[in-house]
């Protein structure tokens, strides 16, 4: 059979369908993705501005009273070196030396060392008991170190009856009149002013604020993340080597003490050998962007799966209105007696293959067919005999037209029309023979002494020729007329 007209495929728009779908689904997760690693950005940022501000007021707190403890020592160094002192009453004497020992908050002992560690001054008593402190680190500090300053000792507990508490010691060196090592001034603070300072600070659960000191030595911790924390020495962890490097910041690290992820926030007191640092957990600081991320993504997937549905509905519904019009447009386009092209693309396939030959100026040849004695044949075996015929000769017609280019088509009653492009008359008269033969060795109906024939007229362009169309249409027809005036069931050729 002769190929059918050419139909639109559906591929193309539902291929731009899928195509927009799908972009528009990654433009939406690339969006909602780069909302929500800002929105976790932000909030990195804000945890980090709300913990340095924790860090700063520690800091401001902490350094405001370690110089009260500081002007205390040097009071006291001041009032040790006066040489009128010794002139004076004993409880005159130990208030000029202690005056300024009086506001330092948390204050413990502040006491005034000799040069072998022997306690000479007390400030809780105008006697002091006698006791030594060569031992203890402030002072062995001093007596080597005649620039060490400010020291601040790791943090120790004195037990006595009426005092078991954490305490931290505050010295500087006592020199003599040539400088030479003459004893230590030194004041001991208890460290519960740092829990105190600590435990108003809201930072939320799983937090901590710790300071240290220079050389790791945790000084205080609130709340306690384990027990025997005070005085541990953390030097040789990566996060505190970290925070010795930088001097202050922050960053994410896993936690040396839980095991998990936290956000640490660090800064020096001062010039103190002092480190503030916040601790809180990143579970806790994304916990509130987790929720809206898990709510934006959760509304972003609904979002794209209904797009990608609706956009699946839509090419389901353009398949099924394709293949109906596709049916509409075979149905309008196909005979329904023969099932060959009816005469309207008959003409505009001629029309095509016409402006093709003139422009490639190949030949073009249309065969006019048209089924001899129809009339009697059919008042012989009735209009269901006759369309049978005509059916038959119309599928005789088809399986002899092979070439893709090729059109055989119902011209309107018993006339058939078969364009041949590129064929010139001596090809096309082979197949016209083909046709005409094949038909008459059909098998006879119902005993019928005549078979089945057919006339056949042809007409040829080529680049010599200068008929148009309709003439080369005309040529054909009365070509056709005149086999059928010539005894039927033969084939004339106009140009003959």
């Amino acid at each position: 059979m002769s190929p059918r007209p050419t139909r639109t495929s559906p591929a193309h728009p539902e291929l731009l369908l899928m195509l927009g779908s799908g972009l528009t689904v990654v433009l939406i997760v690339i969006i909602v993705a780069a909302l929500l690693i800002r929105e976790h950005a932000s909030t990195l940022q804000a945890a980090k501005r709300s913990t340095t501000n924790i860090a700063q007021l520690i800091n401001a707190d902490v350094l405001r009273n370690v110089e009260l403890y500081d002007l205390a020592l040097k009071g006291l160094i001041t009032a040790t070196q006066r040489e009128d002192l010794s002139q004076v009453a004993a409880n005159i004497r130990h208030l000029v030396q202690f005056d300024l020992s009086m506001a330092a908050p948390f204050k413990g002992e502040v006491l005034l060392l000799d040069a072998t560690g022997a306690v000479i001054a007390d400030s809780s008593t105008l006697q002091p008991t006698p006791r030594n402190f060569a031992n203890r680190d402030y002072f062995q500090v001093h007596a080597k170190d005649a620039q060490a300053g400010l020291f601040i000792s790791r943090p120790f507990k004195i037990h006595c009856d009426c005092d078991q508490v954490w305490r931290i010691a505050f010295s500087r060196r006592v020199s003599g009149p040539n400088g030479e090592f003459a004893g230590v001034a030194v004041a001991t603070m208890r460290l519960a002013y740092f829990d105190q300072l600590f435990s108003t600070l809201t930072i939320g659960n799983g937090s901590s604020v710790n300071l240290l000191n220079n050389k790791g030595i945790l000084l205080a911790q609130q709340p306690l993340l384990e027990r025997d924390m005070i005085d541990k020495d953390l030097s040789e962890r990566p996060n505190f080597k970290r925070m010795l490097r930088d001097g202050s910041g922050s960053f994410q690290a896993i936690s040396a003490i839980s095991g998990k992820e936290r956000l640490f926030t660090f800064t020096n007191v001062g010039e103190l050998p002092l480190i503030v640092v916040v601790a809180l957990p990143s579970e806790d600081v994304f916990a509130p962007w987790k929720r809206v991320a898990l709510l934006t993504s959760g509304a972003t997937g609904i979002l794209c799966i209904g797009l990608l549905w609706l956009t699946w509905m839509l090419r389901r519904e353009l398949r099924r209105r394709y293949r109906a019009e596709r049916v509409l447009s075979e149905q309008a386009a196909t005979d329904a007696l023969t099932g060959l092209p009816n005469r309207r693309v008959l003409d505009e396939r001629l029309r095509l293959e016409w402006d093709r030959a003139q422009r490639s100026t190949e030949p073009l040849t249309l065969l006019m067919i048209d089924v001899d004695h129809f009339k009697a044949f059919n008042d012989r075996h009735g209009h269901s005999g006759g369309d049978e015929a005509l059916r038959t000769v119309a599928q005789v017609i088809g399986n002899n037209i092979r070439r893709p280019a090729d059109l055989a088509a119902r011209y309107g009653g018993e006339e058939f029309a078969v364009v041949l492009p590129d064929t010139d008359a001596k090809g096309a008269w082979l197949i016209a023979e083909h046709i005409r033969s094949s038909v008459e060795h059909l098998p006879r109906v119902a005993e019928d002494e005549r078979p089945i024939t057919v006339s056949i007229g042809m007409s040829t362009w080529d680049k010599r020729s200068r008929m148009s169309l309709e003439a080369l249409m005309l040529s054909a027809d009365q070509a056709l007329y005149e086999a059928k005036h010539s005894g039927r069931n033969c084939i004339v050729d106009a140009a003959t």
